[in-house]
């Protein structure tokens, strides 16, 4: 019969495995953040130009599969669950896409042209 410290090993990598580990690991994050969020000292409003970068780096941290971290953004700045689509930012922002296309983040294309 396996013992405890095997099975937390096999149950640790298993998870792994699924990326499921990550995402808990994320939502704990986010919920410590959300118990521990000073109510007294209120957040700046989110405006229209904090709104899109917010949405400008979660598309980056998406783009490279730091899923945790957009998740834990998205509960810190008060953004909707649902993201903006990439083309709604490309013509909201005038951001020319390069001949990568899709193929690189909107805020990797973005300092391209400045190179």
């Amino acid at each position: 019969m396996a013992s405890v410290a095997q099975l937390k090993a096999a149950l640790k990598e298993a998870l792994e495995k699924k990326g499921a580990l990550g995402q808990i690991k994320a939502r704990i994050r986010t919920e410590v953040f959300k118990a521990l969020d000073d109510q007294s000292e209120p957040r700046p409003p989110l405006t229209r130009e904090n709104f899109l970068i917010n949405e400008l780096i979660r598309e980056y941290l998406k783009y490279n599969k730091y899923n945790n971290a957009a998740h834990v953004l998205t509960a810190e700045s008060g953004q909707p669950e649902v993201s903006l689509d990439r083309q709604f930012l490309v013509k909201e922002l005038n951001i020319v896409e390069g001949t990568n296309g899709k193929s690189t983040s909107l805020v990797c294309n973005s300092l391209s042209f400045l190179t």
